[in-house]
């Protein structure tokens, strides 16, 4: 909606690709292909083609083919100036190489990387936030298109050389409903909200809406797009390769611990 209102489109199929990729390496899987489909109230060749550029850009970061696609345009049913973007994306990985939490344990290093912002998620609330639909400010919402990041090409490096005991892509539902996804039953991920480094732009949501605190955590990622669970002797070698493959500023965002869910503290 947002893209549509600034009439920029070259990102948003990166949020699309994002989206798909950043699931399946929670399973260790490499995405092999990536395939896109745009409904449309009316066919603006421009257009599309600025769509399918980002959709062609994330599958470039995510080392992935962009094997095919579909357009449909559907006059009467979609305003003429609007778009919707769906796709898919398989991967591979050998049987005995899928990620299992069986191992998992208290004293296990839970690490994080930084999102770009939003990412792409909690946008309904953005928007209501801000007004965004009646009254876009140009340069927050350029912030805001901000693409998610694909953390693909460093999670599979580091895949190759450490026991990774659970990946987490935070979305939708942020911390409290996606971190628990990995974890093993009877473990919880204890995290110190000091530790979470959170860019001002949640913070300033936070304020303008009048967002709880639990909401905000159960809404965004709040500035950590992904979180790797590692034994602890093996946290630094892996925070090496993350910082050598793209991600500098990974860094340790909690532990884990005996219990169930997420700990906030």
């Amino acid at each position: 909606k947002i893209a549509m209102i600034m009439d920029k489109h070259d990102t948003i199929g990166i949020d699309c690709v994002a989206m798909c990729v950043n699931d399946v390496i929670c399973a260790g899987a490499k995405p092999l292909v990536f395939l896109d489909y745009i409904a449309c109230g009316r066919n603006i060749p421009e257009k599309i083609a600025e769509i399918v550029k980002g959709v062609a850009e994330g599958c470039v970061q995510a080392d992935c083919a962009l094997v095919g696609g579909e357009t449909a345009e559907h006059p009467g049913m979609m305003p003429e100036d609007e778009y919707d973007l769906a796709g898919f994306t398989v991967g591979v990985v050998d049987k005995e190489k899928i990620l299992s939490n069986e191992t998992m344990a208290a004293g296990d290093v839970i690490l994080a990387l930084p999102s770009t912002g939003v990412h792409s998620n909690g946008f309904s609330l953005v928007r209501k936030v801000f007004n965004i639909d009646d009254d876009p400010d140009v340069l927050f919402s350029e912030a805001l298109l901000a693409p998610t990041k694909i953390y693909v090409k460093p999670v599979l490096k580091v895949l190759e050389e450490v026991q990774v005991k659970g990946i987490s892509h935070i979305t939708g539902g942020g911390f409290y409903e996606n971190i628990p996804r990995s974890l093993k039953k009877g473990c919880c991920a204890r995290i110190n909200k000091a530790d979470v480094r959170t860019p001002a732009l949640f913070h300033l949501m936070q304020k303008v809406g009048g967002i709880s605190e639990h909401d905000m955590f159960n809404t965004f990622n709040m500035g950590v797009g992904m979180v790797l669970t590692v034994p602890a002797e093996q946290a630094d070698k892996a925070l090496e390769i993350l910082h050598a493959n793209g991600e500098p500023e990974a860094y340790r965002l909690g532990v884990i611990a005996e219990g169930e869910g997420v700990e906030l503290c």
